[in-house]
């Protein structure tokens, strides 16, 4: 386990690929579970340990997570996830080219509960949410483009639906790849960056974690030699 860092009420933590947010029907291993066997173990803690789930990544991605040690941490960290205070940045690359270098999506999803499955709808379907991001392109590559993407919201399959549903799905998903999709590719979405005020500190924190050095990352030399094309969307 990649501990980033930690403190008396918080846990930065990089999740793996293919690793579960949290348990579900499947008793796969998941980062709640081991996280609480890790504090466990480290501080010799007997009976229940507590750890608050802030945020959840799919189960396919990797990257920068949160948790938090201390029920207060838990409730002021949701507290500004709700109010759009709690900053989560993407590294995503997607299959061919936007039509502008940087801009915002907007669209209305629907989840169907059934397949967890998630569709761009009209904003006058019931259950609807709206879905806000920004991007920024950082670089094109072999008919791949490298983008950096801070969410606004965080609605389920978010990243992935709101760019394939304009014809630039991500490289290797899978669930919603198409004609693009390939067998054995892994997604090209990784969580770099949060940024949070801290729950009792009241200091910015700010962590990122670059994705391992393969494909399709390893495409893009910017990523790799340039951390000025990393600034904020």
């Amino acid at each position: 386990m990649n501990i980033i860092y930690e403190d008396n009420h918080l846990l930065v933590v990089e999740k793996p690929f293919d690793v579960l947010s949290q348990k579900d029907n499947t008793n796969d291993p998941d980062m709640v579970e081991m996280l609480k066997k890790y504090l466990k173990d480290k501080y010799n803690k007997k009976g229940n340990v507590y750890l608050g789930l802030v945020h959840r990544l799919d189960r396919p991605v990797g990257g920068v997570m949160v948790f938090a040690k201390t029920s207060k941490a838990a409730v002021r960290l949701s507290e500004a996830i709700r109010n759009n205070e709690f900053k989560k940045r993407y590294l995503v690359t997607i299959n061919g080219k936007m039509d502008k270098k940087e801009g915002v999506l907007c669209d209305y999803l629907l989840k169907d509960k059934r397949t967890n499955m998630v569709f761009v709808v009209s904003d006058k379907t019931k259950g609807a949410k709206k879905a806000i991001l920004k991007y920024k392109v950082l670089q094109e590559v072999n008919g791949l483009s490298l983008l950096i993407v801070e969410l606004v919201t965080g609605r389920s399959h978010q990243i992935r639906v709101q760019f394939s549903s304009r014809g630039n799905p991500l490289y290797g998903d899978q669930r919603y790849g198409g004609k693009f999709s390939k067998v054995g590719q892994r997604i090209a979405l990784w969580a770099y960056e949060v940024e949070f005020i801290h729950p009792t500190k009241k200091e910015v924190m700010k962590f990122n974690l670059k994705p391992k050095y393969n494909m399709p990352w390893s495409l893009f030399t910017l990523l790799w030699q340039d951390l000025s094309v990393l600034n904020n969307v």
